[in-house]
């Protein structure tokens, strides 16, 4: 099990309101669980369905497509360690104990896809 990454809301998230909301967000649903999007006409996952909406993303990309995910659910995107993932200017920016530090330009890392990150 990778790190995790949870959209995260005031008020409780129900399944039959995620599914009304991924496909006009770009996402689709396969299975009762798994999130995808598509990228270069292939399909790669981006979450799944437990009960909330869950992420071990593998790569720049998947952590953008989450954050897009999460704001079109109306949440916030929080890591395993409280970490808050958002968007300033265009940047992915990752907030924890009162700093910030920029991922990267949103656009770009959509735009490259889902490389995996090396270890």
């Amino acid at each position: 099990m990778g790190y995790e990454l949870r959209v995260v809301r005031e008020s409780p998230l129900a399944f039959a309101e995620l599914a009304k909301a991924i496909a006009p967000a770009g996402f689709e649903l396969h299975g009762s669980d798994e999130i995808v999007a598509g990228h270069a006409g292939a399909k790669h996952t981006v979450a799944r369905w437990q009960g909330e909406v869950v992420g071990e993303p593998g790569s720049d990309w998947q952590v953008a497509q989450l954050l897009r995910l999460s704001t079109a659910l109306g949440a916030r995107l929080v890591g395993e360690d409280g970490e808050v993932y958002g968007l300033r200017d265009g940047v992915i920016e990752v907030a924890t104990g009162g700093s910030a530090v920029e991922i990267g330009a949103f656009e770009e890392i959509i735009d490259a896809g889902p490389a995996a990150w090396s270890p």
